[in-house]
């Protein structure tokens, strides 16, 4: 049966405290999903956002961004008062996160919430630790451990810590008890708080999709602590990083900067790491989107200590052997590939191997760039097992990019549309009502397309920094007309 669903991050949900959280709007959201008959709520990842706010580059690939906990629940335990919280600035703007006040003020907020919280007789709270043991010790130490250097990340520490070496380990554990105990209970309260916001989602039927990203950030918890599994030197320095190659868009390629995996070890160890990080990822979400699909079929190497990406090479990755250890391992998950840009015939048959539907994004089918007009990306062309997207968080929304296109491609669209009338302006509604006529199972549409926003409401520019994950919504965006234009494109459609 085919579906619908709506892209929004969490840090956009309307709220009080300055950033989308846990808190009654992201229930209200809920609820605003099934009235308008969705089925799927995409998020993105969940995880702490460190420098550039994106949850692509997290601080660990197992923890909770504790940015997403709701002030008001805390104020309902009893946690925190008003008073308390009114002296905190989160930020002025309804519509626009303020990370820097967020980063300075949330944080004391939570402290103050962890000094009145006796945890040493919850028993829920040891029970979560247990759970919790193969990640939870290190990310709160390397988070304590980020306090005391003051930011620094974790390759700037003395060396024996910087080197994970246990005496070391064991000293700062003792050094910094409050301050670990403080980032365990950030997580606890992330936890417990996601989950009763997931349950009150799947009991109406709404299923949540999660974002994986391929790579982690090299100021991590994860290549601090699990060192060996990534292409480091004996002192922890890269050898190779990520990136892509140089194309008709950027002809320095881009250089991301992340640190390779170590394929080889990987395979020796039965792929115990990545196992594990899918399962608990299957823990936070009930359909798992793969970032980077590519990237295990081939990866792009970059010599550590390059500008730019032209000096990189095309590397194997684990292919078909990691997805059938995590099928034997875990069985069979609802998991979507991102499967976007030049897709190689090894990477479709990667694909069709693990019968993961793909990513078909309408922005890609009309570029001039492009070698024709009859693509992968035409909605006509769209097969059934696969997910159709207006755009991603890396697209501007549809209104934005009608305008930027050239006119000529704003021809082809509207010939494709055949519609000459509907003013640019309003050009959202037949581009979507377009792909929910497709014949892919599964249509998610950024809300920012439904509401029909500009350029402002974009979530990110890949390769910038500044102005990106800040837009959120605001009251006036969730009117009775939107609910209605939104259940009744999705009731004649078929997706109900």
């Amino acid at each position: 049966m085919k579906k619908a669903g709506i892209l929004l991050p969490i840090s956009a949900l309307k709220s009080k405290y300055g950033i989308g959280a846990f808190s009654k709007d992201a229930f209200e959201f809920v609820d605003f999903l099934k009235e308008t008959g969705q089925s799927y709520w995409q998020i993105l990842p969940l995880g702490p956002t460190g420098f550039g706010d994106s949850p692509y580059q997290s601080f660990s690939s197992f923890a909770g961004n504790p940015y997403f906990i709701s002030i008001e629940k805390l104020i309902e335990e009893g946690l925190l008062t008003e008073d308390e919280c009114a002296k905190f600035d989160f930020g002025r703007d309804q519509r626009f996160i303020d990370y820097e006040k967020i980063y300075k003020n949330k944080i004391k907020l939570l402290k103050l919430a962890f000094e009145k919280k006796y945890l040493y007789d919850d028993e829920q709270y040891f029970a979560f630790i247990s759970e919790n043991v193969r990640w939870i010790e290190d990310y709160a130490l390397y988070m304590a451990l980020k306090d005391y250097y003051g930011g620094s990340p974790w390759y700037e520490w003395d060396v024996d810590i910087k080197m994970h070496q246990a005496k070391a380990l064991e000293e700062y554990t003792i050094r910094l008890q409050r301050e670990v105990d403080f980032w365990k209970f950030t997580q606890y309260v992330f936890y417990k708080q996601w989950s009763e916001l997931k349950e009150y989602a799947n009991e109406r039927e709404i299923k949540i999709i999660g974002d994986i990203p391929f790579y982690v950030a090299y100021d991590s918890a994860d290549a601090w602590s699990n060192s060996a599994i990534f292409e480091f030197d004996i002192n922890k320095e890269p050898i190779n990083v990520a990136g892509c190659p140089p194309d008709g868009f950027s002809p320095n390629g881009q250089l991301w900067g992340n640190p390779l995996y170590r394929w080889d070890l990987q395979k020796e160890t039965d792929y115990k790491w990545w196992v594990y990080r899918v399962e608990h990822s299957f823990k936070l979400y009930d359909v798992l989107r793969i970032d980077h699909f590519r990237g295990f079929d081939e990866y792009y190497s970059i010599p550590y200590g390059e500008k730019t990406a032209k000096k990189g090479k095309w590397v194997k990755g684990p292919g078909k052997d990691l997805f059938d250890k995590i099928k034997e391992k875990i069985g069979k998950k609802q998991i979507i590939a991102e499967d976007l840009g030049f897709i190689t015939d090894s990477v479709k048959e990667l694909l069709d191997h693990c019968d993961f539907p793909g990513m078909k994004v309408f922005q890609f089918a009309f570029d001039e760039r492009d070698t024709g007009v009859q693509n992968d990306y035409m909605p006509h062309n769209y097969e059934e097992n696969s997910v159709a997207y207006t755009g991603t968080h890396d697209n501007p929304t549809i209104v934005s990019w009608f305008f930027e296109i050239t006119e000529k491609e704003r021809k082809s669209v509207r010939t494709y549309l055949c519609d000459f009338h509907t003013p640019d302006c309003d050009i959202n509604f037949p581009i979507i009502g377009t792909l929910m006529r497709s014949n892919s199972k599964l249509v998610i549409i950024p809300l920012q397309d439904y509401l029909g926003y500009d350029s402002r409401a974009r979530i990110n520019k890949p390769s910038t920094i500044g102005s990106n994950w800040t837009w959120r919504t605001i009251q006036g965006d969730f009117s009775q007309e939107l609910k209605k234009m939104i259940y009744d494109i999705t009731k004649f459609t078929g997706r109900i």
